[in-house]
């Protein structure tokens, strides 16, 4: 059973910056796709940046620039490093892992809020 955890939302002023985590039970090697999504008040849930296996990554043009993706094998970890935060930017941040099978498993955490105050 995999299990997610994020870490580091918080409240942060316009500008600032903050590094939210996502601590998986094991290694990240299984899975072939890590991504971060959030969902605003009222919104639905979108993905704002991916990594795959394979190293490739992927972020939605609002936050391209200014957010980083990254994982660290050791730590079990994915991060999100968020800078130049914007009001827009509000939302619960959650993390997605999926293992490749028949059929894929999909496995979520259970977010983590983010409020950037303007």
């Amino acid at each position: 059973q995999v299990q997610l955890v994020e870490s580091g939302g918080g409240l942060v002023q316009a500008g600032g910056s903050l590094r939210l985590s996502c601590a998986a039970s094991g290694s990240l090697f299984r899975f072939n796709f890590m991504g971060w999504y959030r969902q605003a008040p009222g919104k639905q849930r979108d993905l704002v940046a991916s990594l795959t296996s394979g190293g490739s990554t992927s972020y939605v043009d609002s936050i391209k620039g200014r957010f980083t993706i990254s994982r660290d094998n050791a730590k079990n970890t994915m991060y999100l490093q968020m800078n130049s935060l914007q009001a827009e930017d509000t939302a619960v941040y959650y993390c997605k892992a999926i293992v490749p099978a028949t059929p894929p498993g999909i496995y979520w955490g259970q977010g983590t809020q983010v409020t950037v105050s303007s």
